[in-house]
């Protein structure tokens, strides 16, 4: 019968009350838990019970016993510290159980099924990526088993369905893998990202999952969301997926709608069964609903097929939602023609899942109402008739007959504090003892069992089958027996010698509970097996068809019931017991046995009838599956088979403690493991280098414990000591640290106890004897004498036993107070050093005799005992050598060292005043330079306070998000400003564009499939014609085009990054990845480096930078600039430094704006300023507060020395000619004075272009007369070829040496702007503040690659993020400014600012640079400053690598924030359109590579490529 879903929808408005009704005397077993239990799941082989709770996780037996506990927390990491178990599943294929908490947002663990003591598998070190859970208590989190394949290799997985919770992953459904994989860890997300993305909308819909299952290939998840996330309604879903699809293509969401109205809205809890025939129909205003299966499944169908063939409409009403997407409405527009697989399963048509319109939810009468908030639901099948528990928030569990009236029974009251399991009996039949009170139950479980008089199920009544042999108890009638027959019942009766009588009843049953053991019985019982009553009977009892002779009937099929044991070695070999029922009469009855599919030898010696088999099972092929169930065929070719699975798999010894043991033998060794429980312990044999071990005890899938028994060994050693003892007894070899116990014993002839002590042997002592496990040592007692002594250079002591009571090295020997070394020990003598110098006495009973001062007494010391002997007299020598010798050396070494240091001093003097004079000058020099730099520093700061005014106002011009990206990628192309990108302008008629714009989303959809997108890359870079412009345009293109997607663009942009890293490092230099754009993820990377720091610029680094490049344009116009040859006088930069000493002086002019009022600004200028300059200072002025792109144009300045007014202009008549040259006119030329009045006339519109400088007509005209003019100085060459003809070598000479005069300036300007550079940079590689998560994320990726490469060292790393950061952002965004602030970048400032741009990437380079006088004067003039950067760059380095690692989660979150907010603003449609246009120049090669590919053959790729090609070019295919 089809499976049913059976649901508990609540509305939150429903009143919770408690039911009234307790339950009568109920056997309960319960186990309380210290801590609130989260999650139960049940083991549905063995039957065991495992409970998640708060810290704990507990293994009960069916009985709920407890057999094992693990401790899981409280661990220091989620905010409550006390880790619940949010998921359990039962891994039954390699016995273990999936444990996955709240510590690290949700990290898993294997635990062993029959002891969770043992953890096999734990790790909290692969990082977010093995995150399952949730942190948060309220986020519910389901699963399901699953198999995953790749590469011809299956795997054990686990598929997760979790709601959002504020630090957890916002992917919906995961797929966790259970081994390691090549890269894969156990428990990762082996499913990337995908065209599927609901992560940006999962916090919208609020997702909580309640249930996950499997059926016929498909997985289900029942869960509610909000509709829109518009408002807090929930509605209830079941979505559905192929077990098989790895890309989540075909996940798919139906509305489940229960009640009128919808009126019960919030799944609680499901279940899945298979219903009786006589489930209820009727519709009822109920809380309860069931779906049908199939019902789901085709209402499935119908919204997929809606959506692939018929624009996504069901009778011609919209059908399909497309609820994790922004742009809905391009969706199921296209008619692809997929076959009937890909609709069920779907493929990559679609980036988004679909799900129905509320118009289209599944309906469903209710089936049962109950007030209060029901939380859980059960569904069984008793009879034919389907039985429901349901269990509610006040701790109440009610059982419900569903019939068409429902009956509802309450089975118990619980505590609600979470803290109990109770096995509560779902009936009590057996409670009630006669027919009246059976019936009166009304329970489906029940009936009245006529013959056998009690109150039982249907199964427990032997005769139910026959008419009124059993009564159900909700029909009410009841059957009373007035007689029976016959009236023996098989009575035999004895007679003994007694009168009394003796009465036998012998029962058939009794022992008897099968046909095989009835047959077995006594012929003279006349016993029998009747089929019809399944009993064995008195045959007269048997009521059988004429025709059946119920001797000569046929037993059922054999039934097993249990398997010992369960689990046996690869290679088989050992003995397993079957046991069951009507397993043949005779041991010849067994006809085969097969255990997992191989035949298992029948043992028929240990054969019992019909209830036990013994049988030998044979190896296994290790390719095949491990484990299978058991079948036993018996004559008559019936056969059974068991319930219960047998499991291939050899024991893993992981360690033995100890690990090393005497020879000896008698260790009890441990031996830990895996599957160690495998086979019986009669089958266990443990050998250690081929010796046999006694097995102790076997410990469930943990330890073996075994004795080491070999035979006793022992060393005996003999050692001499003397009477006074004392001596240290030293036993020295190697093993002793295997050694358990030691003895000493002690044999001498005295009566003195001796106290011995059995040291602790430290295993890394330096011993060498053979080891033993008894050491005896025997102390033989010994003395010495001493005699006499004499003394030469040697002092010799002469006696007799030395050797037999000490050696040379315990022998202490003194010379009055002096220890003395004993250098030589022989039994007659020792020899010893006296010291040189007399020595004092020891002790007052040794000092010296007053008659010889110089008189000591040598002493002998060993053990406790001492002896002196004899004396030693010392003779006095004269010494007056000595003061003769010492002066003779040591005057003339005097004179040498004082001559010396007078010349040493004579020279320091003169080096000294020397360094003093040039020290001075340069003191001079710098002071100078310091002074200037501080007024000029000073002067600037003034200045300057204006502007920080206007930042502190927000008055910074930063460009809006499209603009910046659009002068970031397409301004460096080759048609700039007017690139089509920026213009967002497409030539398409009006006619077609309808086609073309769903062309252009099909083309967006083709390129959210990865399969597409890698194959186009490489087909583009393989291509000859495709240059290096090319590559960077098209992965800006890309970029736009998939910035909707950012999370999927990055999954891409690591594809191939990892593609070029491997490139890199095997075949090229490593060192030079990164370093220039020569591949297209090369630009791909600068892109999303561009996109994620956007808000960084914005925030931090944008202020600082604007006031660098203010403060750079200010000095810079604060002196002469040379507006045709585009050198200043104040600039960072030699090659643009103004070469001559140009005079001028400071004006502040009243400018006047006609149109504007009478108000005057006041601005300054320089004397020397062209009349274009002095515009552009005046505009600056006027309208600071504007943006640049918002100013207006200039067309003409008017001055009024007098009641009259001039045009001013450029170049016009009256500008002076110097020979060929025309002088171009200045503010001096028209002789304008201080405080001078200008009027200004400008254009009203506002001006786009980036060049304002154009002149009036007269000025054009005078232009074209003759177009060698000048401003300041003339060209180089031109006063070179001038001086030639007029001067010598020397002149030439003189002029160049000139001009190097005023590389002084770079060093003032340098100063002056000194403050600002390094406030910048401080605000770039400071990573004490705020660095963005992508820097972080991206370094992370990089070190974490670099790793598995060995070739890859520090420097390589440094390099690296050298050229992926700094050299791709940084420096490009300081030399354009305009990038990302609306201003108007000139050469000049430019010049300035490339200067500090390659100060920067001189900084962030690991090469020392050394300077000489030919080194660049634009290295010079950073060179001190270079190491401090250095050392900035390396702690920013460092720093990141500290910080805390920036998730996945974290990441795409932040990238699917940007997606959101910006992906409208960008012309995506024009990308989509350039985009096509490379994949129709290289259209034949990309059909070929996808033709190639077994991945894009099947996703039907190019027959897609194909139809878009078809509808954007108009033309028919050969489709």
């Amino acid at each position: 019968m089809a499976s049913w879903v059976s649901l508990l929808l609540f509305l939150f408005c429903q009143s919770i009350s408690r039911a009234q009704e307790e339950s009568s005397n109920i056997p309960i077993l319960e186990f309380t838990s210290e801590t609130s239990i989260n999650n139960v799941v049940q083991d549905p082989q063995t039957g065991r019970i495992y409970l998640g709770a708060v810290n704990t996780i507990f293994q009960l037996g069916p009985s709920l016993h407890l057999e094992a506990r693990a401790e899981t927390g409280p661990k220091e990491d989620a905010r409550t510290c006390t880790p619940p178990a949010s998921l359990l599943l039962v891994h039954p294929s390699n016995g273990s159980l999936i444990v996955c908490g709240s510590r690290y947002r949700g990290i898993c663990s294997l635990l062993n099924l029959t002891n969770v003591e043992q953890q096999l598998y734990y790790s909290d070190s692969k990082g977010e990526r093995t995150y399952v859970a949730s942190i948060e208590d309220n986020v519910n989190v389901v699963g399901v088993m699953s198999t995953y394949s790749k590469d011809g290799h299956t795997f054990s997985v686990f598929l997760v369905g979790k709601g959002y919770g504020g630090l957890d992953s916002t992917k919906l459904i995961s797929t966790r893998i259970l081994q390691d994989f090549r890269e894969w860890v156990v428990f990762e997300s082996i499913i990337e990202a995908s065209t599927v993305q609901t992560t940006p909308f999962v916090p919208k819909y609020l997702h909580d999952f309640r249930h996950a299952f499997k059926e016929d290939g498909f997985v289900y998840f029942l869960f509610s969301r909000t509709l829109d996330g518009t408002d807090n309604k929930n509605l209830t879903f079941v979505s559905r997926l192929c077990e098989d699809d790895q890309h989540y293509y075909s996940h798919t969401e139906l509305q489940l709608n229960c009640g009128p109205n919808n009126r019960y809205n919030k799944v609680q809890a499901a279940y899945v069964a298979s219903p009786g025939k006589e489930l209820a129909r009727d519709d009822n205003d109920s809380a309860l609903c069931m779906y049908p299966l199939n019902a789901i499944n085709e209402r499935l169908v119908d919204i997929i097929s809606a959506c692939y063939s018929d624009s996504g409409k069901i009778s011609g009403y919209p059908a399909v939602d497309i609820p994790y997407s922004s742009k809905t409405d391009e969706f199921c527009t296209s008619r692809i023609a997929v076959s009937a697989s890909f609709m069920s399963c779907g493929a990559d048509f679609l980036p988004s899942p679909l799900a129905s319109k509320p118009k289209f939810a599944l309906k469903a009468n209710s089936v049962l109402t109950k007030s209060g908030l029901l939380t859980a639901v059960a569904v069984a099948v008793e009879n034919d008739h389907t039985i429901a528990f349901l269990g509610n928030n006040q701790g109440e569990v009610f059982k419900v007959h569903l019939t068409a009236e429902p009956d509802v029974y309450c089975l118990i009251i619980f505590h609600v504090e979470m803290l109990q399991i109770t096995k509560v009996p779902v009936q009590t039949c057996l409670q009630k003892k006669d027919c009246q009170s059976c019936v009166e139950l009304k329970d489906p479980y029940c009936g009245w069992c006529v013959l056998e008089g009690r109150c039982t199920r249907r199964s427990e009544c032997r005769r139910a089958e026959e008419k009124n042999g059993w009564l159900w108890s909700p029909r009410q009638h009841c059957v009373k027996i007035f007689s029976f027959h016959p009236p023996n019942l098989s009575l035999f009766f004895s007679f003994g010698l007694t009168p009394s009588h003796t009465v036998t009843l012998y029962n058939c049953s009794m022992g008897r509970e099968d046909c095989s053991l009835c047959k077995n019985a006594d012929p003279k019982y006349r016993c029998v097996w009747c089929a019809k009553q399944k009993a064995c009977v008195y045959e007269k009892l048997c009521t059988t068809q004429q025709t059946e002779d119920p001797y000569n009937i046929e037993c059922p099929d054999p039934q097993i019931t249990d398997i010992i044991p369960r689990f046996g070695p690869m290679r088989g070999g050992i003995s397993i017991t079957i046991r069951g029922s009507n397993l043949g009469i005779h041991k010849e009855d067994i006809k085969s046995i097969t255990v997992v599919g191989e035949p298992c030898i029948h043992q028929e010696e240990k054969y019992s009838v019909s209830t036990s088999v013994v049988c030998e099972i044979g190896s296994i092929d290790p390719m095949r599956g491990h484990w299978g169930q058991v079948e036993v065929e018996v004559k008559g070719g019936k056969r059974g088979t068991s319930s219960m699975y047998f499991t291939y798999r050899d024991p893993i010894p992981e360690a033995v403690t100890p690990a090393r043991g005497p020879k000896a033998g008698g260790t009890l060794i441990t031996i830990s493991g895996r599957f160690l429980d495998t086979g019986s312990k009669d089958d266990v044999q443990v050998t250690i280098g081929g010796v046999d071990c006694t097995l102790v005890f076997v410990w469930p899938d943990i330890s073996i414990l075994i004795h080491v028994l070999f035979c006793a060994l022992g060393i005996y050693m003999y050692v001499c000591v003397f009477f006074s003892g004392g001596r240290n007894i030293v036993v020295t070899g190697s093993g002793f640290d295997l050694i358990q116990t030691a003895i000493m014993r002690v044999h001498g002839d005295n009566s003195t106890a001796f106290e011995v002590f059995t040291p602790f042997i430290h295993q890394h002592l330096p011993l060498h004897l053979h080891p033993s496990l008894i050491v005896i040592m025997s102390l033989l007692s010994s003395h010495f004498v001493l005699t006499s002594l004499s003394c030469d250079f040697a002092l010799s002591l002469q006696g007799r036993g030395f050797s037999k009571a000490m050696t040379a090295k315990e022998a202490q020997a003194f010379v009055g107070d002096v220890s003395c070394q004993v250098n030589t020990l022989q039994d007659d003598k020792l020899f010893l050093d006296p010291p040189s110098t007399p020595p004092r006495a020891r002790s007052r009973r040794h000092r010296r005799d007053t008659r010889f001062p110089l008189c000591v007494y040598p002493q002998i010391k060993f053990g406790k005992g001492e002896w002196v002997v004899g004396s030693v007299q010392y003779e006095n020598k004269n010494d007056s050598s000595l003061y003769i010798i010492i002066p003779a050396v040591i005057v003339p070494m005097l004179l040498i060292i004082a001559i010396s240091v007078y010349c040493y001093r004579r020279k320091s003097q003169q080096a000294e005043r020397e360094y003093e004079k040039v020290k001075h000058q340069l003191e001079n020099l710098e002071e100078s330079v310091r002074d200037r730099c501080k007024k000029e520093f000073t002067d600037l700061m003034i200045e300057m306070e204006d502007h920080t005014n206007e930042l502190s106002e927000g008055r910074i011009p930063f460009l809006d998000y499209k603009t910046y990206t659009d002068r970031v990628f397409f301004l460096p192309s080759k048609d700039g400003a007017n690139d089509v990108m920026i213009t967002g302008k497409l030539d398409i008629p009006e006619a077609r564009r309808a086609t073309v714009t769903q062309a252009l989303n099909q083309f967006s959809n083709l390129l959210n499939s990865k399969t597409f997108l890698i194959n186009f890359i490489r087909t583009l870079e393989r291509s000859h014609d495709f240059n290096a412009r090319a590559k960077v345009y098209f992965a800006s293109l890309l970029t736009v085009a998939l910035h909707g997607k950012l999370e999927y663009y990055t999954d891409i942009m690591r594809t191939l990054l990892l593609e070029l890293m491997e490139e890199y490092v095997h075949s090229k230099n490593p060192k030079l990845m990164l370093r220039r754009s020569e591949t297209v993820v090369e630009r791909m990377l600068c892109n999303w480096m561009s996109i994620c720091l956007y808000q960084f610029l914005k925030d931090s680094a944008g202020e600082p930078l604007y006031k660098l490049f203010r403060a750079i344009k200010h000095q810079i116009e604060k002196g002469p600039v040379d507006a045709r040859v585009k050198k200043a006088k104040y600039t960072l930069n030699d090659t643009g430094l103004l070469g001559d000493d140009v005079e001028y002086s400071v004006l502040t002019l009243q400018v006047l704006v006609h149109g504007e009022g009478p108000d005057v600004t006041p601005v300054k200028v320089l004397n020397c300023d062209t009349i274009s300059q002095v515009k552009e200072k005046i505009i600056e002025q006027v309208y600071r507060n504007l943006p640049y792109s918002l100013r207006p144009k200039v067309r003409q300045c008017h001055w009024r020395p007098g009641s009259t007014g001039q045009i001013l202009s450029d170049l016009d008549l009256t500008s002076q000619k110097e020979g060929r040259w025309r002088r171009i006119n200045t503010l001096a030329h028209y002789n304008v004075r201080d405080n001078a009045t200008l009027v200004l006339s400008r254009v009203l519109h506002p001006q786009q272009n980036y060049d304002q400088n154009q002149e009036n007509h007269e000025e054009r005209n005078a232009l074209l007369e003759d177009d060698k003019v000048f401003h300041l100085v003339r060209p180089a060459d031109e006063l070179d070829e001038i001086k030639s003809k007029r001067g010598s070598i020397k002149d030439k000479s003189m002029t160049k040496a000139i001009t190097e005069i005023y590389l002084t300036r770079l060093l003032s300007v340098k100063g002056t702007l000194q403050q600002f550079v390094d406030d910048f940079f401080r605000s770039v590689l400071c990573s004490g503040a705020v660095v963005p998560p992508a820097v972080k994320y991206f370094f992370d990726f990089l070190d974490e690659q670099a790793l598995k490469h060995n070739n890859v060292d520090e420097e390589t790393i440094h390099i690296w993020k050298t050229n992926s950061l700094p050299l791709r952002f940084w420096v490009n965004i300081l030399k354009n400014p305009h990038f990302i602030f609306d201003v108007h970048v000139s050469e000049v400032v430019d010049a300035s600012l490339s200067v500090i741009a390659q100060t920067f990437m001189d900084a962030c380079t690991k090469s020392e640079h050394k300077l000489s006088r030919d080194s660049p004067s634009n290295k010079l003039l950073y060179a001190k400053e270079i190491s401090t950067y250095k050392k900035m760059v390396d702690d920013y380095y460092k720093g990141i690598r500290q910080m805390v690692s920036v998730s996945d989660q974290d990441m795409n979150t932040h990238l699917a924030e940007v997606s959101r907010s910006h992906t409208d603003k960008l012309n995506t449609q024009v990308a989509l359109h350039q985009l096509y246009q490379y994949a129709s120049k290289y259209y034949d090669g990309i059909i070929a590579s996808l033709d190639e590919d077994p991945a894009a053959q099947s996703k039907q790729l190019t027959l897609r490529l194909q139809q878009i090609a078809a509808a954007l070019e108009n033309k028919v295919t050969d489709l």
